[in-house]
């Protein structure tokens, strides 16, 4: 069977018009239909397919589509008198936050109003309906334009789905897509002592509840975003409301892919054999009873498996905004997390008190808040599905968060290294002293967090981040010779190189042998080609846990 997969593909109908493959989660509309709430709020993790999600559930619902064929073979038909009652009878108006970032509020402002703008015009019929007030019709023009006043856009989804209601003859169904990202970027910023974040709060507080709180015009309202904004407001008063996130068993089996999905999938592209690889790097997350895969990692790895079915497993997250979360976390001193945090990376698991309401203006109040958004954001993830309350037993999910943490971990500890310290180890280097190395690399080991099992790209990130920023060019894993070396340093100036080559030992004992090995490695795949005119130093490095044994090339 020939199938494809669109890596990032957020719109559910171009993804079915293409005829890529798709992870059926389209009875979440009858289940949301049936819940009956007025507002229904989804919070999950970046990467869980909540735009897919919102946007299907437009595809299905707008009126001004025919979606049959979209639909056409999947779980939602089976319903077939939901699907005469429900499919293509209400409009729709869908919008996202998700773009409405910047480093200052007033360029964020005006990325906010342009996505109104862009709504707008998506909905320009609206203009010459007769159904529509003056006033409506005044409001969308300034909209449209960008030219409105703030209290133009504090109104405009109000003023849109009253428009669209009299357009039509129908509520509306509002559906706001990351609506908290605006107020992740603000709280991110808020440290430099502007009102971004009071700012970006009160625009966002204004659209949300004048849209959503005894709107007449609204069938129903669904929002998506990380996390649930407690105390702001944004959602009090609003009747009927109810808020899903990663601790609840509803909807908990429509964000991710279940054990069962991936194993379909898998077989759709004959890459059963790499089950094993998919479980280890990409599930582990625990929504509400249900275990699921991060939906973003395997449809990534599967093209790439598709493309070279010999591809890596790789963190994709590495690639993707907001890993920033965690190196704030790391650099709080002021709570007891290291050895959480040690009992974390090494497997283990953390009892902590969580809660599901945050604010991200008291994220780092207390170290509960801390645990609680590192839980809401998918780094960590409950470690027993039956757990429910307050009280909540903690794990790290898989090996790609685990390689975020180490990075950070390892990247937050280089950069408060004493420059001192690197200066002498970079002599040591240079001037081909294995004693001094040695000894320097491991007191430097010994200042970091304690692993169980460490890896040889822990090891490689370690040095790596060392040598950085030193005013030297520094190549990692780059073709040279017959192969790669980890690490090539090399200083124009003075014109030599470093070549090093590091390996993990199995036990102290085994520490000089290893040396050895990445020695012979360096010679015979030739690491030292092309580099004439060059002094050229080369260094075996093995490492064992907290140790480490240098020894040069003579």
């Amino acid at each position: 069977m020939s199938i494809k997969f669109k890596v990032g593909g957020e719109f559910f109908e171009p993804l079915r018009n293409a005829q890529c493959y798709y992870v059926d989660k389209t009875e979440l509309i009858y289940d949301l239909v049936s819940s009956e709430n007025a507002v229904t709020l989804f919070t999950r993790p970046r990467r869980f397919g909540k735009t897919l999600t919102m946007s299907m559930i437009e595809s299905f619902f707008d009126i001004r589509r025919d979606s049959k064929a979209l639909f056409e073979g999947l779980k939602i038909t089976q319903y077939t008198e939901f699907c005469k009652e429900w499919m293509n009878q209400y409009p729709v108006l869908f919008v996202s936050f998700k773009d409405a970032e910047a480093l200052r509020f007033e360029t964020a402002y005006a990325k906010l109003k342009t996505i109104i703008a862009d709504v707008c015009k998506k909905h320009d019929y609206l203009e010459t309906s007769g159904n529509v007030k003056r006033s409506d019709k005044d409001r969308f023009e300034r909209l449209i334009y960008e030219k409105g006043s703030d209290a133009d856009v504090q109104n405009s989804l109000l003023s849109l789905t009253r428009m669209m209601s009299a357009h039509y003859g129908k509520p509306v169904i509002l559906l706001i897509d990351e609506y908290d990202v605006p107020l992740a970027k603000a709280n991110e910023e808020k440290e430099k002592g502007d009102r971004y974040y009071a700012e970006m709060l009160d625009v966002i507080r204004g659209i949300m509840s004048t849209a959503l709180k005894s709107n007449e015009c609204l069938k129903f309202g669904v929002v998506t975003g990380c996390l649930r904004i407690a105390k702001e407001s944004i959602f009090t008063g609003v009747n009927n409301f109810c808020s899903y996130s990663v601790l609840d068993n509803e909807f908990s089996q429509y964000f991710g892919f279940t054990q069962d999905e991936v194993n379909e999938l898998l077989k759709a592209a004959d890459r059963e054999n790499k089950a094993e690889i998919f479980k280890e790097w990409y599930d582990g997350y625990t929504f509400g009873d249900k275990s699921v895969y991060c939906p973003w990692d395997v449809v990534s790895y599967a093209a790439a498996l598709l493309n070279r079915e010999n591809a890596k497993p790789k963190n994709y997250w590495k690639n993707t905004s907001g890993n920033g979360i965690i190196r704030d976390f790391v650099e709080r001193t002021d709570f007891s997390v290291k050895g959480k945090f040690e009992t974390l990376l090494n497997g283990g698991t953390i009892t902590q008190t969580i809660s599901d309401e945050l604010t991200y203006d008291s994220l780092h109040e207390t170290e509960d808040n801390l645990w609680s958004v590192l839980l809401m954001t998918g780094y960590l993830t409950k470690a027993d599905p039956d757990d429910e309350g307050s009280t909540v037993c903690l794990k790290i999910p898989n090996v790609e968060i685990a390689s975020i943490f180490q990075d950070t971990v390892v990247k937050y500890f280089v950069d408060h290294i004493d420059d001192s310290v690197q200066e002498k180890l970079m002599a040591a280097l240079w001037n081909g002293d294995e004693t001094t190395s040695s000894k320097a690399i491991s007191d430097l080991l010994w200042q970091t967090i304690s692993y169980m099992d460490y890896h040889e790209d822990y090891y490689h990130a370690f040095l790596t981040g060392l040598f950085v920023g030193r005013g030297y060019e520094v190549e990692s894993n780059k073709e040279n010779g017959l192969g790669r070396p980890d690490i090539k340093l090399t200083d124009h100036v003075n014109r030599r190189v470093l070549i090093i080559e590091a390996k993990k030992s199995e036990n102290k004992a085994q520490m000089d042998t290893d040396c050895d090995k990445a020695l012979r490695q360096i010679m015979d795949k030739e690491y030292s080609k092309g580099l004439e005119g060059y002094e050229v130093i080369c260094y075996g490095i093995a490492f064992y846990q907290k140790s480490a044994q240098v020894k040069r090339l003579k």
